[in-house]
């Protein structure tokens, strides 16, 4: 899937998955009190830059489709058609959810 957005570098574009409405004590937590997501799809993935230490490259550790969990304050948010994704570097990549 082509959004018309390519990351650089070791940079992955992610699009954050909205979780659950989560109910406290029956009561509702409205959209402004709701924290940000740490959990989405990887849309598109930057450059593998090889390692000097031998370590995995970027596309060896996610792949496009995969769901990662990412640092709660990392990235830079941006909007594209109407959409939102998050511009992660690699390393505010903190795991790959496996189904």
């Amino acid at each position: 899937m082509s959004i018309g957005i390519k990351p650089v570098d070791e940079r992955v574009l992610i699009e954050p998955l909205e979780q659950e409405e989560r109910k406290v004590g029956g009561i509702i937590i409205p959209d402004t009190a709701k924290e940000r997501p740490q959990i989405g799809k990887v849309i598109a993935l930057g450059d593998d830059v090889p390692k000097k230490d031998g370590g995995k490259v970027l596309s060896e550790i996610v792949k496009v489709g995969d769901k990662v969990v990412y640092a709660k304050y990392g990235g830079t948010e941006i909007k594209h058609n109407e959409k939102e994704y998050l511009l992660v570097s690699r390393t505010d990549i903190l795991a790959v959810v496996k189904q």
